[in-house]
Formats: C-alpha cells, sequence, structure tokens
C-alpha cells in the first residue's frame, strides 16, 4: 500500500477509536473523511482514491476543474470547501456534488439557479461563525435561521447541515469548547425543525476533537497528504 493508503487507514482507525470510546455520541453514528485535496497532484488524489478514498474537497475553482478533467475515470464525489465569489456559483452549481461553504443568500440562491435539472439537488453546508466577528467567514448565529429558511425553500440545493472553522489551537479543551458552540447551533437547527443531518467540523489538527462534538465529516489535507507543495507562495485565496 502507498504512503497515502497507510495514512488514510491510520485516520480511519483514529476516527474509529474516537468514536468508540466517546462518552457523548453512540458508537452507530458515522464519520466521513472528506480529503482535503487543494495543492495536491492529481496523482496523489488516484492513490488516495485506488486505497478506498472516494470523497474528496477543493478550496480552488479553476484547480479542482482541472483535477475534475484528470481524473474523470474515476467515480470521484466533488465537495467545494472554500470560499465562493458569485462570479464562480455556476461552475461551481454545475461541477460539484456538495458545497461545505454558503455564507449569504446571495450565494444560495445563485448556486441553486445555476444548477442543472439533470443533476441532483446540490448539497450545501451553511458555513456559520460562531463569534460573529465581521472579519470572518460565515453567516453570524443571528442570520442563520434566515438562511437557512431561505435554502429550504431552493428547489435546486438539499441544506444538510452547518460547517465551521474555528480558530486554530493545540489546547483540546480549547478545540471541544469552540466545536460544542457549532453543534448547539446545528441543535437549535434541528429543535427548529429543519431537517439537517450533517456536521462538517474539525481538520487534520482537531477532528478527534471535533468527533467527540458530534462532526459527521471531518476535513483531513496534510495529515492524509502531507505538508502542500505550494512552491514559492500558496494561491490567492478567492475572495467574496
Amino acid at each position: 500500500m502507498t504512503t497515502i493508503g497507510n495514512r488514510l487507514q491510520d485516520i480511519l482507525a483514529i476516527i474509529h477509536s474516537t468514536i468508540s470510546a466517546s462518552q457523548y455520541r453512540s458508537t452507530s453514528q458515522s464519520v466521513q473523511l472528506l480529503a482535503v485535496s487543494k495543492a495536491q497532484t492529481s496523482q496523489a488524489i488516484r492513490e488516495a482514491y485506488l486505497a478506498g478514498q472516494t470523497m474528496f474537497g477543493e478550496n480552488y475553482l479553476q484547480e479542482a476543474l482541472d483535477k475534475q478533467v484528470q481524473l474523470n475515470d474515476l467515480a470521484i464525489e466533488w465537495h467545494f470547501i472554500g470560499p465562493i465569489q458569485s462570479n464562480k456559483t455556476q461552475l461551481i452549481a454545475q461541477n460539484f456534488a456538495w458545497v461545505h461553504s454558503v455564507d449569504r443568500l446571495k450565494i444560495a440562491q445563485r448556486l441553486n439557479d445555476a444548477r442543472p435539472a439533470n443533476l441532483a439537488p446540490l448539497q450545501v453546508c451553511i458555513q456559520v461563525n460562531t463569534s460573529n466577528e465581521v472579519s470572518k467567514s460565515g453567516v453570524s448565529t443571528i442570520e442563520l435561521e434566515a438562511l437557512a429558511a431561505a435554502i429550504m425553500k431552493m428547489p435546486r440545493l438539499k441544506l444538510r447541515g452547518l460547517m465551521s472553522i474555528p480558530e486554530p489551537s493545540k489546547d483540546y479543551n480549547q478545540q471541544r469548547s469552540q466545536f460544542k458552540q457549532v453543534r448547539e447551533c446545528y441543535d437549535a437547527l434541528l429543535a427548529q425543525g429543519f431537517a439537517v443531518d450533517t456536521l462538517s467540523i474539525g481538520m487534520s489538527d482537531d477532528y478527534q476533537a471535533a468527533i467527540e462534538e458530534g462532526s459527521t465529516i471531518v476535513r483531513i489535507g496534510s495529515a492524509l497528504f502531507g505538508a502542500r507543495a505550494y512552491g514559492n507562495k500558496p494561491p490567492a485565496p478567492e475572495v467574496t
């Protein structure tokens, strides 16, 4: 098995053991691994796929579209997880199965309008900013319910749940505390009657804490693929 394949099996074992040891969740609750493949080569993605990984998340649209062409012989489920520019919504709606980073009504409406009728509804998560800081991406907790209600009325979108990117922290208790805030937002949506089932929280450095707090999708990049090779500098973010 390749190095990527070995890492994949190690991560899956940690996910399983974390669920099994948790005092706060049922062992019947599944956690899916979304491989974050931004800045990784198509060959690395192919290796992960051949080792059993089928869900891949990309942050940068053009990079993702190029990889989709190169890997079109594989049955990959592509997820868009980066910030969304308004002028990129059509290509995102046409070429991805999931979008994790919907943070405002305008983007949701444009994705809905651009989703081809011959494809299944686009699966979406709302990116929530639990600290309500203007400088951070994500809808505020105050505006969350209204955005969720609007998305539920859009026929070409299916609201699945929430995504969040908390402040990086090496402290496990702090990680848990931040993820708990997201889970409480998710629980509030459930209590209000929204049929959500997805918490997209947790990355390479904090996914065990996220699982403890109810994550159903962990987004793993460097722990699976190793350090990213951006070259001289990382690609410019696709800002809103």
